[in-house]
């Protein structure tokens, strides 16, 4: 029953999406994603499930992940003026790939 009420919770952020993208305000589309939806159930999991502590190292773990996040950002705004859209957002994805593969790694070796 759980897995159905986070796949609902993630439909309603896409149709947010969706309407937000063709209002007059079609920039607040991109903060929407940013919303903790997915955090909220993940540090609820992780505290229910495990120690604060771990729910702590978690939390330290998520202000980092805004990095690669910003690598995506950052990369995908210089690729759309040198490529066609669908090829500047795989360009993009693979940039936030590097940045939480080398995130992960950096995080496993000095963290665990």
């Amino acid at each position: 029953m759980g897995l159905v009420i986070k796949a609902l919770i993630g439909a309603l952020v896409v149709i947010l999406i969706g309407v937000l993208s063709k209002t007059r305000n079609y920039y607040i589309a991109g903060l929407v994603p940013l919303f903790p939806t997915f955090a909220l159930i993940a540090h609820y999991i992780v505290g229910t499930e495990r120690s604060i502590e771990a729910l702590r190292t978690t939390i330290v773990f998520g202000l980092w992940a805004v990095i690669p996040y910003m690598v995506y950002l950052i990369s995908l705004y210089f690729f759309i003026g040198s490529m066609k859209l669908p090829y500047a957002l795989f360009c993009a994805v693979v940039c936030w790939s590097l940045a939480a593969w080398l995130l992960i790694s950096l995080w496993t070796r000095f963290h665990a």
